[in-house]
């Protein structure tokens, strides 16, 4: 039996063993410089063989002999030929001798060989500390309020709001995260939603968030009566998932926050909503990311999930990073899933909403002050990345998965199926993102690529 028998082969390899991927387009580049200035020593080539039994294996013979390590490899049928391409990424570890060599020898096994030039992809970040480059790229400030803001003409709050946006711009990796003296008005607005919160999520939270919130009440002070500091809770996190929370002065791009999700980052405002209507924010504010996403984040599952979703964004295009951000949102913003027969939310959106966290789980109405009821679907990632949505209402529309693990599992097959330039892997002890082929990127400040 040839071993090219299968239509298509994708393997993405780091010795000794061989992960399967399916249906990932090779994008592959000379050797060039990563985003932290080292030299990276990967080659890409393609070459034509014929379609034989034990083909593969003269191919592979020659990396072995050179003790040269495959990062990737990917193959596919030539039309009416009889013949195989091969896209293979390799690392010869700076030895230009044994890179000579190898090509060499395969130039002569197979039917044409090419070295690939290099193509462009959007920066990304390589190391945990490069997420200082983007954490001040806001969109919209934390200081920027809208005239229909119950804060804009309230210069005290204005003042604070600054303050705080100050302390998130100065941030950096390594530093501790700032600690806030939050006033008597700002921990009453904080005991007002903390205490309505609390009606309903023991109804329709999911049981992660259930088991969870005892553990951050204990161990980072959760209560109606004080506002957890964020140092206390990324501690927490890093020691039971490996996350950590990250302050920024106000809204993102999608890419950048994504990005920040790949290193188990989770960039967190400071700021908390005006005082005199604590029951409604324009925004998301502290209690939103307190409430509803750190507790999700302590969950492995849900750790996997988000990161899975963060990693897939690591060079993609716009169309693709649009993508993964709407699935986002249907997902850790405004997810649910079945749990003994009933509606659970795990998205963050309802756990930190009393209003549209009835509204989206209640089996009866009004719920939310609503009458209808929305539409559920089943968690379908490849669907969800299409979907519209509004972000002043209720969702008209929510996904269903049938457990955290199946939500995870789906999104990782969705992520493994998209068209990636690479696939990355993140190294928690180094907190550095491995990527198995080479790649040039654009400057940060430069999205145009090369087509």
């Amino acid at each position: 039996m040839s071993l090219f028998s299968a239509s298509r082969v994708v393997l993405r390899c780091t010795r000794p063993a061989l992960r399967c991927l399916r249906g990932n387009r090779c994008l592959s580049t000379h050797p060039v410089s990563s985003s932290l200035g080292a030299v990276d020593p990967r080659t890409s080539i393609l070459m034509e063989i014929h379609d034989s039994p034990g083909a593969l294996h003269e191919v592979l013979r020659y990396f072995w002999k050179y003790d040269i390590n495959i990062t990737h490899i990917e193959s596919r049928p030539v039309k009416n030929d009889g013949s195989f391409e091969i896209f293979v990424d390799f690392n010869a570890s700076g030895d230009h001798g044994a890179t000579e060599a190898v090509l060499n020898s395969l130039r002569i096994q197979s039917k044409r060989l090419l070295v690939l030039d290099a193509r462009k992809v959007h920066w990304f970040p390589r190391h945990i500390s490069d997420l200082d480059e983007v954490a001040n790229r806001v969109l919209d400030a934390g200081i920027d309020l809208e005239s229909d803001h119950p804060g804009f003409s309230d210069p005290v709050y204005r003042e604070r709001r600054s303050m705080l946006a100050e302390n998130a711009l100065k941030h950096r990796y390594g530093n501790p995260l700032p600690h806030i003296e939050y006033s008597k008005e700002e921990v009453e607005a904080w005991g007002v939603v903390y205490d309505r919160l609390q009606e309903l999520l023991g109804k329709f939270a999911c049981s992660e968030y259930l088991k969870i919130m005892p553990m951050l009440q204990q161990h980072c002070g959760y209560s109606r009566d004080n506002i957890p500091q964020q140092e206390d809770i990324s501690r927490f996190l890093s020691r039971t998932t490996g996350f950590q929370l990250r302050p920024v002065a106000g809204l993102l791009s999608s890419r950048d926050f994504l990005n920040g999700l790949a290193f188990r980052t989770f960039f967190c405002t400071q700021y908390i909503r005006h005082h005199s209507v604590p029951l409604y924010t324009p925004e998301p504010d502290i209690v939103h990311e307190l409430m509803g996403h750190v507790p999700m984040f302590a969950d492995p599952d849900f750790a996997e999930f988000s990161q899975e979703i963060g990693l897939a964004s690591l060079g993609a295009s716009d169309e693709e990073v649009q993508k993964l951000a709407t699935c986002y949102w249907h997902s850790v913003e405004f997810g649910l899933c079945r749990q003994q027969g009933e509606l659970k939310a795990y998205g963050a959106g309802l756990l930190s909403s009393f209003g549209e966290l009835e509204y989206a789980c209640a089996p009866y109405r009004p719920a939310g002050d609503e009458e209808v009821y929305p539409e559920y679907r089943e968690w379908l990632p490849e669907h969800a990345a299409r979907q519209e949505f509004p972000i002043t209402t209720y969702q008209p529309v929510y996904f269903v998965a049938e457990s955290l693990g199946d939500a995870k599992r789906r999104m990782r097959t969705y992520c493994e199926r998209m068209s990636r330039p690479f696939y990355a892997r993140y190294n928690g002890n180094t907190q550095t993102v491995w990527v198995d082929r080479a790649v040039e990127t654009a400057p940060l400040e430069d999205p145009t690529l090369v087509a």
